[in-house]
């Protein structure tokens, strides 16, 4: 967390209106929320960024989610932190191939503005000490 006490909440998403709208309702809700395109960026940013959630879209261009998930997970001071899969990847064994990867919890999109900031709170509940 940062020096205000507000989780940070990074949100790798390359459509731009669902990043957008996942960054104006957490952003609401007292979350520091920062928004990146694409997995290269997410990997690249991640130390600087030191998030304590990641909200990973599955369909990224050049690297997958869950390659990008897999990777982080091979970074010692991130093998825990909490990873979301945020996908429209909602058929059978998406889900089971979302934690497969390393994703510690799965929501499907178009997110429920009215509930998600509430799934997120619990979700970082679950995994803040």
């Amino acid at each position: 967390m940062d020096n205000k006490n507000k989780p940070v909440i990074l949100v790798v998403e390359d459509n731009d209106d669902n990043r957008q709208l996942v960054l104006k309702v957490l952003s609401r809700r007292n979350y520091e929320v920062v928004g990146v395109v694409d997995g290269n960026e997410a990997l690249e940013r991640l130390n600087t960024i030191n998030p304590d959630l990641i909200l990973m879209d599955i369909n990224l261009p050049n690297m997958d989610g869950y390659e990008v998930t897999r990777r982080i997970r091979q970074q010692e001071n991130f093998a825990t932190l909490p990873i979301v899969a945020l996908t429209a990847h909602a058929m059978v064994g998406d889900e089971e191939k979302s934690l497969a990867a390393g994703c510690d919890a799965y929501i499907t999109k178009p997110i429920n503005v009215r509930t998600f900031p509430e799934t997120i709170a619990t979700i970082l509940k679950e995994h803040m000490p």
